[in-house]
């Protein structure tokens, strides 16, 4: 059989469901038909029948089969990948390493389109997450009462995995449609509530339908309730935090800068906008910087990076951000690093004591920008009766560096 030539689409990468090949439409079996190599898990290299092709399991980690497919550069290969290999799959990984014009790809039905035809739910209303390799609390956000979701596990321990912290969360009523191998000769669908599932023969691969039933919820408005986060008392309160990603203004694809981080919320607030958004808060205590770890997690924002330190010194040769807030730390030597070294980027800083409102109102003499003052005051107690009991104003100055 001719090679194929260099920089041409050498590579076509087909979705396989567990019907195997009988599946396939009539491209995806011309492909996999003239294909000198066929490369994928055992899994579904076990589901064709002998094509005369060259079979390579690919290894594990993933990223070690990168190389390894390069290598067949010029020649007909074929990668095999579960259902619709860019819907949590491998083509996006694949595609990443590779000239667009040397590969090509036939998706088939992805595990969402199969659960979501066995269970009649509307994928367009239906949360739809992969959680092969991602902590379980990245499903935090979606809970809600009467919401649903389809979620990718890695194998039957997952799933129990999966019911006990759907549990322990308050959504143990929640009704966990366990569906198996579907599309093919292993299909099975099965039903129970996270709180009494105990299914031991699970088999892989598996997706789960949930349908939610508890509480509570994570609001999905800015200024969530402080009761989310653990805290020393060091932490940016509702109703400010709520007037602070305002004017941060959060955008897709933006990296935030959190400087003087305490509890986080502001870093997680601004993940929980949008799962486009990435962050890094930068805190000088150690004990912090542990708690703001938890609150990440027990949030599901793993893509908060926290770095422990005390700005300027630790902003030193990173990356730039797109916005940065200072809640902690506030100081001019801190002020004159940013604008040498971020100009443009937008900034909010914070500031309760009078040397830092003094600081902000001199910089926005100097830079311009928006001063807001801040002044809450919460009803309590006063005797026998109420009064109006007042927080320590806040200052807060947001502008561009």
């Amino acid at each position: 059989m001719a090679e194929a030539p260099l920089g041409s689409a050498w590579l076509t990468i087909i979705g396989l469901g567990e019907d195997g090949p009988h599946g396939l439409p009539p491209a995806s079996r011309a492909a996999l038909d003239a294909a000198q190599v066929v490369m994928g898990p055992p899994r579904h290299l076990a589901l064709l029948p002998d094509t005369g092709a060259r079979r390579v399991e690919w290894p594990v980690p993933f990223a070690d089969g990168l190389p390894l497919l390069r290598g067949f550069r010029g020649q007909p290969t074929v990668v095999l990948a579960s259902g619709d290999p860019f819907w949590f799959g491998a083509g996006s990984v694949i595609a990443r390493h590779l000239d667009p014009e040397e590969w090509t790809a036939l998706p088939g039905p992805s595990s969402f389109a199969l659960a979501a035809a066995r269970l009649g739910w509307p994928l367009e209303s239906t949360a739809t997450l992969g959680l092969h390799a991602a902590p379980l609390a990245r499903l935090r956000p979606h809970l809600a009462d009467g919401a649903r979701a389809f979620v990718l596990l890695r194998d039957g321990a997952a799933v129990r995995a999966l019911a006990v912290w759907l549990d322990e969360a308050g959504f143990g009523a929640t009704r966990c449609h366990v569906l198996e191998a579907l599309g093919g000769p292993r299909e099975r669908v099965r039903e129970e509530t996270a709180r009494a599932l105990t299914f031991d023969d699970i088999a892989h691969p598996v997706c789960v339908g949930l349908d939610m039933a508890g509480g509570p919820a994570v609001p999905m408005a800015t200024g969530r309730p402080d009761a989310l986060f653990e805290t020393d008392g060091q932490i940016t309160k509702r109703p400010v935090r709520a007037l602070t990603l305002s004017a941060l203004a959060p955008r897709h694809g933006e990296h935030l800068w959190d400087i003087g981080g305490g509890s986080g919320s502001i870093a997680i607030e601004w993940l929980l906008s949008d799962p486009s958004l990435s962050a890094t808060t930068f805190e000088p205590r150690a004990d912090r910087a542990a708690r703001i770890r938890r609150n990440a997690d027990a949030l599901g924002q793993d893509r908060l990076e926290v770095v422990e330190g005390a700005a300027p010194q630790a902003l030193d040769e990173r990356p730039a951000p797109d916005a940065v807030f200072v809640g902690g730390g506030l100081s001019a030597e801190l002020l004159d690093w940013l604008s040498r070294h971020l100009p443009g980027v937008r900034m909010v800083a914070n500031a309760v004591t009078l040397e830092s409102e003094a600081l902000l109102i001199d910089w926005q003499a100097r830079h311009g920008g928006e001063l807001l003052r801040i002044e809450l005051a919460q009803a309590a107690p006063l005797g026998p009766r109420r009064g109006w009991r007042a927080s320590y104003p806040v200052v807060q100055w947001s502008g561009v560096l």
